[in-house]
């Protein structure tokens, strides 16, 4: 029975913890810096109690930590075969920057300032928002960006690879 109630509670920090995470914002998940990396710690030795109780066997510890495994992987399967509950869980992506332009109605709802998306633009190699064809905030948290500059190798490359080879006619 005290197993049971090691399931229930680990199942329940589980899903309070990844409700909490979604609500907090994207970008904290993929930009952790150092005071977040404490509050995960924290966090995890805070709601240690409420998943073993005053169980704090080798077996108590290793029923949570199968029941965290277990309930993640039944999460992650209902993500991949409920489409509508992965979006829930996870979001929409949402477009930053099109054609050198940055929204700023999706600045405000990605909770990002202009200092983060200039530094994730320079991360990718670009000097100016203005170069920057589309900068997506993606469900993980990741900023992808596409630029002038990337298009133009991406087209060169594309074209000398689409070219046909010269034919040399052998003299003899």
């Amino acid at each position: 029975m005290d197993y049971l109630y090691i399931v229930l509670s680990s199942t329940c920090v589980y899903l309070f913890i990844v409700i909490a995470i979604r609500l907090v914002g994207k970008t904290e998940i993929a930009q952790l810096s150092v005071a977040d990396l404490v509050f995960i710690m924290l966090l995890s030795n805070a709601v240690q109690n409420a998943m073993v109780g005053s169980d704090t066997s080798l077996v108590g510890g290793l029923v949570a930590a199968a029941t965290l495994f277990a309930v993640n992987a039944v999460f992650k399967e209902c993500m991949y075969r409920l489409p509508w509950f992965g979006k829930v869980m996870q979001g929409d992506s949402l477009m930053l920057v099109y054609q050198g332009k940055v929204n700023d109605a999706n600045m405000r709802k990605a909770r990002l300032t202009t200092n983060e998306l200039f530094e994730a633009i320079r991360e990718h190699g670009v000097a100016k928002i203005s170069d920057v064809n589309l900068a997506v905030l993606e469900v993980d948290g990741n900023i992808s960006v596409l630029s002038n500059d990337f298009q133009d190798k991406t087209t060169k490359t594309v074209r000398k690879n689409r070219l046909p080879k010269r034919q040399t006619k052998k003299q003899d």
